[in-house]
């Protein structure tokens, strides 16, 4: 069957799981699937699952361009993944070109962060906002940042990381090569030094009005305030977003984090702030991804 070039594949590669879709040029999604990274996810591994991933998703090859989001540093070109720090073996990975033939179709790659906040930007909570700032609260801590209502992408496509910012000289090492990043302290395993449980199930008791589980998503907060605030500083947005795994407990985390970014931060610097939970949930990833394959290959003049 012919390929559609109205329609568009984007995939969410995560650490624990992988989330693809198939959109049409209006953002509707047309078919899911969901299913877990290999162990270890080292690149081999995870080019296999996504092909069959791709494959179930879109059989009859429908969709002509793919977009996929990975947690790290793309090249400019969206070609090759240059660093995943959370991911084994991946170090300059050229990922679309083994997707490409295997596939039959155009590929093209992006940071993770970015893909939600385009996605966010689309169809989600940044509508209408130009400078955002955005953290995916996961198995890392990654993000984006939109200034003027554009990617800033920085030096050879290597920005914005905003969970590998410092925020303790003496704090616990990171995959980065830093010490006390932002992601020591606001990814999930960082939640679990704090207790050793399910986030999920820590929301519910916290829900319940469990005292301890809501001093731990305080504790968690103020952290995650801390870094929240050196951002503000940078950018000055109009909006800080959070999602990812951990951002169904954002209602028991964001008070905190406002008052840390309250107390933190000149009044002129976070000047008609708004700090809230993204709108899209996990889906913001993917339906981000297909949106830059959209914009990026037919921009290009890519067909089949």
């Amino acid at each position: 069957m012919a390929t559609d070039l109205a329609q568009f594949i984007g995939v969410d590669l995560g650490g624990t799981a992988i989330k693809l879709g198939r959109f049409d040029q209006q953002g509707h999604l047309l078919a899911e699937t969901e299913l877990p990274t290999p162990q270890p996810s080292v690149p081999g591994a995870v080019t296999v699952a996504l092909c069959e991933a791709i494959e179930t998703v879109d059989p009859n090859h429908h969709a002509a361009f793919v977009g996929v989001g990975l947690p790290g540093p793309m090249d400019a070109e969206g070609r090759v993944a240059r660093v995943c720090i959370n991911l084994p073996g991946w170090l300059e990975v050229p990922l679309a070109d083994w997707l490409e033939p295997r596939l039959n179709r155009h590929v093209t790659l992006a940071n993770d962060g970015n893909c939600a906040l385009v996605g966010e930007a689309w169809q989600g909570a940044a509508q209408d906002f130009e400078n955002v700032v955005l953290l995916t609260l996961g198995t890392g801590v990654g993000g984006g940042v939109m200034l003027g209502g554009q990617l800033f992408v920085g030096h050879n496509g290597a920005a914005a990381e905003p969970g590998l910012i410092g925020v303790d000289s003496e704090g616990p090492s990171c995959n980065s090569g830093n010490q006390g990043s932002l992601e020591q302290y606001a990814s999930i395993d960082a939640l679990q030094r704090l207790w050793a449980g399910d986030p999920e199930e820590l929301s519910d008791r916290a829900a319940s009005g469990d005292r301890e589980a809501l001093e731990i998503w305080e504790t968690y907060g103020r952290k995650l305030g801390v870094g929240i605030s050196s951002l503000v500083y940078v950018f000055t947005p109009q909006l800080v977003l959070v999602g990812g795994g951990l951002a169904g407990g954002a209602v028991h985390f964001l008070p905190t984090v406002r008052q840390e970014v309250e107390k933190r931060v000149q009044a002129v610097s976070r000047e008609g702030l708004q700090i809230r939970s993204c709108a899209l949930g996990n889906g913001a990833g993917r339906l981000g991804a297909a949106r830059l394959a959209l914009q990026r290959l037919l921009s290009v003049g890519n067909a089949p």
